[in-house]
């Protein structure tokens, strides 16, 4: 094994060991987040809708509930682990230190990656207990939810980055990010929805996410699916390229 891997895979386990470390809060807390959402929506919601676009309610929403599991818990893992890192100054240890900017960006992408992951990998084994869930396309599913992770994983790295304090990171995950989701088609669809409502949702880029997603466990689409995954991975190509830029300047990381 090389010093550069050696280097990559020390960062990286430091990101894992991290929040493994609080498996209650980062991993506990979001599976009964999930799990309340199955619940109520499939008891209160899935008795009076009893089925949408040929499949059940809460089979329905079950994938953007995934979906939403990794891309918040990326964000939030990562966001707030450089946030916390700036304000103890052990950036600065890492910066300095032999990794180059590329092992340093790709460890903290990979830590927040794999805590999207874990609990979206238990939200689905939860879900899957519950009710009957299909995997229809796994040859969509699969690269769709890891650009989804990378790509959250990235934007969580970019708002810890340039956040001052912790109130802009949590400003960014409750008026940026949860909107965006919730208002991406997780709990309906865009195609039931009333003018001008259908158009805003789907200037929504985070429905196109969702759509891939559902359209892996279902079959199901309301947009071309090859378009979306081409549109995310120029997204996700691009936001780590943006962010491996700031790393190697150093950008409010230096300070």
């Amino acid at each position: 094994m090389s010093a550069a891997q050696i280097r990559f895979l020390t960062l990286w386990r430091r990101e894992v060991n991290r929040f493994m470390k609080i498996k209650k809060q980062t991993l506990g807390a979001p599976l009964l987040e999930t799990f309340l959402y199955i619940s109520v929506f499939g008891a209160a919601l899935g008795s009076r809708i009893k089925e949408l676009h040929g499949f059940e309610y809460i089979v329905f929403v079950i994938p953007g509930l995934i979906m939403m599991a990794w891309a918040t818990n990326a964000f939030a893992n990562n966001s707030s682990s450089i946030l916390q890192q700036k304000f103890q100054g052990a950036i600065h240890d890492q910066l300095s230190s032999p990794a180059s900017p590329l092992e340093l960006l790709l460890a903290f992408c990979l830590g927040g990656f794999m805590r999207g992951l874990l609990v979206s990998l238990l939200t689905f084994i939860a879900a899957s207990i519950l009710v009957d869930l299909p995997v229809d396309h796994v040859l969509v599913l699969i690269p769709a939810l890891f650009l989804v992770g990378f790509f959250f994983a990235n934007l969580g790295v970019l708002i810890g980055v340039r956040a001052e304090q912790f109130d802009d990171v949590a400003l960014a995950q409750t008026f940026v990010l949860q909107p965006l989701i919730f208002l991406g088609g997780v709990f309906y669809s865009a195609a039931l929805l009333p003018q001008p409502f259908e158009t805003l949702t789907r200037l929504n880029p985070v429905y196109y996410m969702i759509g891939l997603v559902r359209y892996g466990f279902l079959g199901y689409s309301e947009s071309s699916v090859a378009v979306a995954l081409l549109a995310l991975v120029a997204a996700t190509g691009a936001l780590f390229l943006f962010n491996l830029r700031l790393f190697s300047r150093g950008y409010r990381l230096r300070s």
